[in-house]
């Protein structure tokens, strides 16, 4: 596991960078490989892509979850590309073969610099996972 920067210089207000959370990942794991650094920079949006690949009967729980220290983690509040102003902070159920798009913002007043997966149960799912900050 790795703390991996994730927040883009912003110089010119439309650059964004794209960092890695889990590569295939497989099983239980209370954390993506990596979790990503927003820095003190980014506070705007981001964009959470998951890929999952299935076999025999599948099932994953996975949260997704931001912490202000990188100590203390908790669910943050994410929307899909379909309906942008409808917010929620519940886990994820993966049941089949997928390539779902979240936006995270900072809503409801918790902050967030850090971002991760937990992934509390996993049958036959193998997750891929990048998340993107823009400006």
């Amino acid at each position: 596991m790795g703390t991996i920067l994730a927040a883009p210089p912003m110089d010119d207000g439309f650059t964004a960078c794209i960092t890695n959370l889990c590569t295939a990942l497989t099983g239980v794991a209370f954390m993506s490989t990596n979790v990503a650094d927003f820095g003190g920079k980014c506070n705007s949006n981001a964009l959470l892509r998951i890929v999952s690949t299935i076999g025999g009967t599948p099932t994953a729980t996975v949260n997704l979850e931001g912490s202000f220290d990188n100590t203390n983690f908790y669910n943050i509040w994410y929307s899909l590309p379909a309906s942008p102003d409808t917010w929620v902070n519940t886990a994820l159920t993966i049941t089949t073969a997928v390539t779902g798009l979240y936006v995270l913002r900072r809503v409801g007043g918790l902050p967030w610099r850090y971002v991760r997966l937990n992934v509390s149960a996993d049958t036959n799912v193998t997750l891929t996972s990048d998340v993107a900050s823009f400006a």
